[in-house]
């Protein structure tokens, strides 16, 4: 029963529940289209990773303090963690981009030359992950996102 009171872990989990959960209608409102599956994807907007280590720290900081050992090291991990997801992440996103569209063109050729048209785009290939990394906007928005979540789970059930 002690998990239960685990303030900071509650507080992250917290954030990274909402922050995937908000992409839903963040991503209705930008394409027009309803897609769940976001809720259970990799990169855009908010980082869920960034939501998740703010709420960390910033719980950490108010349980143990700001002066705290804990509270450094959660800090330095938060901070490795979000210029990790705008940067390896992001890159590795950019060239998954890049093979994906070398990918079409070549399938295009090959469809071409063995009649591929007839077969559904899924048959064909699978396409590289393109959504792995975070705009430098959305890892602060999933910062904030879990600052104000550990806060809020704070104030509502410790």
């Amino acid at each position: 029963m002690e998990l239960f009171l685990n303030y900071p872990l509650w507080a992250a989990l917290t954030a990274i529940f909402f922050a995937q959960i908000i992409k839903i209608p963040i991503g209705l409102v930008v394409t027009k289209q309803l897609n769940p599956s976001l809720a259970f994807s990799t990169g855009g907007m908010p980082s869920s990773h960034s939501a998740a280590v703010a709420a960390l720290t910033t719980s950490v900081g108010i349980i143990e303090g700001i002066t705290s050992t804990m509270f450094a090291i959660s800090c330095v991990f938060s901070v490795i963690i979000m210029f990790d997801a705008t940067g390896v992440r992001r890159q590795a996103g950019e060239q998954a981009i890049v093979l994906n569209k070398l990918i079409r063109d070549f399938q295009l050729f090959i469809d071409g030359a063995k009649g591929w048209q007839k077969k559904e785009e899924d048959e064909k290939r699978q396409e590289l992950k393109e959504l792995l990394g975070h705009q430098p906007i959305e890892v602060f928005f999933g910062g904030l996102a879990g600052i104000i979540i550990a806060i809020t789970v704070y104030h509502l059930f410790y």
